[in-house]
C-alpha cells in the first residue's frame, strides 16, 4: 500500500520469451536471405549475357573478315554491287554502302552475331551488330587487298 491507502502500482519490465523472439526475426532473416540469392543471382546473369555479347562481336570480327576472303576470292575483281550484297548476306552481313572505283571498292557492311540473354523471367535472343569498312584496292604486284576497320557508329539499321 501506498502512504496515500491505495495499492500502488508496480511497474514490472516483461522479456519475451525465446519462442517470440525468433517468430519476429525469422521473416526479417528469410527476407534477407532471398534477397541476397536474388541479388547473386542478378549478378551472374549479368556477367553471363555480358560474357555471350562480347563472344557475339567477336564472331562479327570473323564474319567481316572472312567476308573480305570472299570478295578478294571473286574472279572478276571489282566485284558488282549485287554479288558484294550476296556475300555479306551469306555472312549475316548487310551492305549498307558500296562505292566502286578505278582498281579500288569501298564497302560498308553491318554484321550481327547472335546470343543467348538470360534474365529471371527467361531466355531470349539477341543480336550484337558491329560495322565494318572494308576497303579493297590492287598493290603495286596488281594483286587485290583489303582493309578493314572497325566502325565507331553502326548506322544502316
Amino acid at each position: 500500500m501506498s502512504d496515500h491507502g491505495t495499492v500502488a502500482r508496480q511497474h514490472r519490465a516483461t522479456v519475451p520469451s525465446p519462442g517470440c523472439l525468433i517468430a519476429l526475426l525469422a521473416p526479417v532473416v528469410a527476407v534477407l536471405i532471398i534477397a541476397l540469392v536474388l541479388m547473386v543471382t542478378h549478378y551472374r546473369q549479368e556477367r553471363a549475357n555480358d560474357r555471350n555479347e562480347a563472344e557475339a562481336l567477336h564472331r562479327t570480327v570473323t564474319l567481316a573478315r572472312s567476308y573480305a576472303r570472299d570478295v578478294l576470292a571473286v574472279p572478276h575483281y571489282p566485284p558488282g554491287r549485287e554479288a558484294v550484297r550476296g556475300i555479306a548476306e551469306r555472312h549475316d552481313g548487310r551492305l549498307t554502302s558500296y562505292a566502286r572505283s578505278e582498281g579500288s571498292l569501298a564497302t560498308t557492311v553491318r554484321f550481327f552475331g547472335e546470343y543467348k540473354d538470360t534474365s529471371i523471367f527467361g531466355t531470349s535472343y539477341s543480336r550484337a551488330y558491329r560495322c565494318y569498312s572494308i576497303v579493297f584496292h590492287r598493290d603495286t604486284k596488281d594483286e587485290p587487298q583489303e582493309k578493314t576497320t572497325r566502325l565507331e557508329k553502326c548506322d544502316g539499321a
